[in-house]
């Protein structure tokens, strides 16, 4: 099920088109345990329809319990039902063993860049000529483009897990040494490995 048509042509048999979250009435939970209810902006176009109402064909195609909901908001009120939302936020950490800083090696923080966030904004051309949306760079303290040997404005390679990408350098001294940020989200990166973790940065 997708709202738009990707990768997935190449090998599924059946795509279903679902609406976009703007076509679609919803509830989500906001930070603070509020429980906040939506419609739809416009109608679906063509034969989308939002994916609960596709969910629910489906279940009562398979003869599967459950799927008898005429409405959004009857989802809700049954998720919902005697449940004290506010009660289950819990921003308690327990059981989180620190381990140790490697003594080699830079590491990897990663954005994800505001026009990179999600299916709409990613195909909005007018968003993906501005300035917010440029292509990503490995941003590293000062420092450590002198230990590699590059100057701002160089093509240095990345490599972390099994994927490798060429990015242009550039120095940001509000980065401590040993960090480099590499934007996640983003063609030119979607190969690397996690947002996180261990990351190499080469001379190309």
């Amino acid at each position: 099920m997708s709202a738009y048509r990707h990768g997935a042509t190449e090998y599924a048999d059946v795509l279903l088109p679902i609406a976009p979250f703007t076509e679609t009435a919803g509830t989500f939970v906001s930070s603070e345990g509020r429980v906040q209810s939506f419609n739809g902006a416009v109608k679906p176009q063509g034969e989308a329809r939002p994916a609960w109402k596709v969910l629910r064909v489906l279940g009562n195609l398979l003869k599967v319990e459950g799927f008898e909901h005429e409405t959004a908001q009857a989802v809700r009120d049954e998720a919902m039902q005697g449940v004290d939302v506010a009660a289950r936020l819990n921003n308690a950490v327990s059981g989180v063993e620190a381990k140790p800083a490697t003594a080699n090696g830079l590491q990897r923080v990663a954005d994800v860049p505001i026009y990179a966030s999600d299916a709409i904004v990613r195909r909005a051309r007018s968003l993906q000529a501005t300035k917010d949306a440029m292509q990503p760079k490995a941003w590293l303290h000062s420092k450590e483009l002198s230990k590699l040997g590059v100057q701002a404005g160089a093509l240095v390679k990345v490599v972390q897990g099994q994927g490798s990408a060429l990015l242009e350098v550039a120095a940001d001294d509000g980065l401590p040494e040993g960090v480099v940020r590499v934007a996640a989200g983003h063609p030119a990166t979607a190969t690397l490995g996690a947002m996180f973790g261990t990351i190499t940065v080469e001379r190309a």
